[in-house]
């Protein structure tokens, strides 16, 4: 069973609902709030979605790093969150915002630029917004 923080269920009891799963995670589908373009992918536990609540810019928790992150901390690219949904389930969020900048670390605005073709051959159809190199100390 999953820590679960209850002053962040009190301050927002919908949290509550949520079916988190073994790890305290539920995944979170990023989009633009005018095109509905799913622009990323990533995992919120119960700290990083009050955040987002409270400071309404996306903060998620990487699996990877195991560690909490702002999106747009080291890009300066944000996302304004506009509105978050559940799904039928409560086990996914979808999240509306205002992407400002790109969403993806690569340089796109979306981290769904590549397209599947019928040959099987993949081909790049995103739009590129900056260069990594230019924003990411390595």
């Amino acid at each position: 069973m999953a820590f679960i923080d209850k002053e962040i269920e009190m301050d927002y009891p919908f949290i509550e609902t949520l079916k988190f799963d073994d790890n305290g995670l539920i995944p979170a589908v990023v989009v633009d709030h005018e095109t509905n373009e799913v622009l990323m992918v990533a995992y919120m536990n119960r700290g990083s979605l009050k955040d987002t609540m409270e400071k309404k810019l996306t903060s998620f928790w990487s699996r990877s790093r195991q560690q909490y992150w702002t999106k747009g901390e080291s890009s300066g690219h944000t996302q304004e969150v506009k509105e978050i949904r559940t799904d039928c389930d409560n086990d996914t969020l979808v999240i509306k915002v205002k992407q400002n900048g790109a969403a993806c670390h690569v340089g796109y605005y979306s981290c769904f630029y590549k397209l599947i073709q019928e040959d099987g051959t993949i081909q790049e159809v995103g739009e590129k917004v900056f260069n990594p190199d230019d924003v990411y100390d390595k």
